[in-house]
């Protein structure tokens, strides 16, 4: 396994991070300890998850499996960098009530306590908010951190689907009280979907953030969907599917597919590999619904792209460009 900083602290994390969104929804509790298991044996030592996984009326569920998980022992937490999420509403269907969502000073201190009883643990490594919170001043949301990070339950703060200048908003007022402001950006960052290169990314850089990009695959769009397709497997969905009705999109996907055919690479693999060479990035977030696919995931790590290969797919899919020079001469 391979260990980077997170950002501009101290903290030492893997280059893959285990997301947990598929537990409970889509792989049961055993298979969701199996993976855990596996990932932690590989040297995987980033957990991500959130408040709100297990969705509807199982909010929560997964963050509870993560907690059984750690229940068993065997140094388990220790070996574990922790990040779970706040925003979302954790209310059920029909009982929403004020005050159980966004990042009011109130909201964090009870969503905290509530993620720390689920998950089994007295503290969290990395605390992210999940989205911005137009209605709440950032003044409030340090004020809710420093009590907690003071209390020992939680350690980091980080960021997540925000913005550029939402970044500098945060760590400005952060410095003002003395504090160490945001630490990481999760955002959606893929071959496919490259506008965080704009703005969000340097953001993030310049203030010392590690970027944990999501959805690596943008949805399985990056993981050889057409060839899958073909050959009888599983057919697109969700977002690749919506994207593959585009032509050009399609016709995108088809090149990137002819183009590591060629050089005998595994798409997946190679969705991954790319964004382990992209500037600023500490880790690409993989969700495994099985111990096969986590396997595959582990083997990005080891892949080296060529010059040629790297060419290839800044052709196929471009970025943006600089800021402003992407919109301005």
């Amino acid at each position: 396994m391979k260990y980077t900083q997170l950002g501009r602290t101290g903290l030492k994390v893997s280059r893959l991070v285990l997301g947990t969104m598929n537990f409970g929804p889509q792989t049961d509790e055993p298979t969701s300890h199996g993976i855990l298991d596996a990932a932690l044996d590989a040297g995987l030592n980033f957990v991500d998850t959130a408040n709100v996984y297990g969705w509807g009326e199982n909010k929560g569920r997964t963050e509870e499996i993560i907690g059984t998980w750690f229940a068993q022992g065997g140094g388990r937490r220790g070996k574990t960098v922790l990040a779970t999420k706040v925003y979302g509403s954790m209310s059920r269907e029909g009982e929403t009530w004020p005050n159980e969502d966004r990042l009011s000073a109130l909201n964090i201190r009870r969503a905290v306590e509530a993620s720390l009883k689920r998950l089994q643990t007295d503290h969290i490594d990395l605390y992210q908010f999940h989205h911005i919170d137009r209605r709440t001043p950032f003044e409030e949301i340090w004020q809710a951190v420093d009590v907690l990070i003071q209390q020992g339950k939680i350690l980091y703060a980080g960021s997540s689907n925000f913005p550029g200048y939402k970044i500098a908003q945060a760590n400005e007022t952060a410095a003002r009280r003395g504090m160490v402001g945001l630490v990481s950006e999760q955002c959606l960052y893929n071959l496919a979907e490259r506008r965080a290169e704009m703005e969000v990314i340097p953001a993030a850089q310049d203030y010392g953030l590690g970027v944990i990009p999501w959805s690596p695959l943008h949805g399985g769009l990056l993981g050889g969907v057409i060839k899958k397709e073909a050959e009888g497997g599983r057919r697109a969905s969700g977002r690749s599917a919506d994207a593959l009705a585009n032509s050009t999109v399609r016709a995108q996907v088809q090149a990137y597919e002819d183009l590591l055919d060629k050089h005998g690479l595994e798409p997946g693999e190679t969705a991954l590999a790319w964004l382990l060479t992209r500037p600023g990035v500490t880790g690409p977030i993989v969700g495994p619904r099985t111990a096969e696919q986590l396997e595959s995931a582990l083997r990005a790590l080891e892949l080296e792209l060529s010059e040629e290969v790297l060419a290839g797919l800044d052709e196929i899919f471009p970025g943006p460009g600089p800021s402003p020079e992407a919109f301005a001469w």
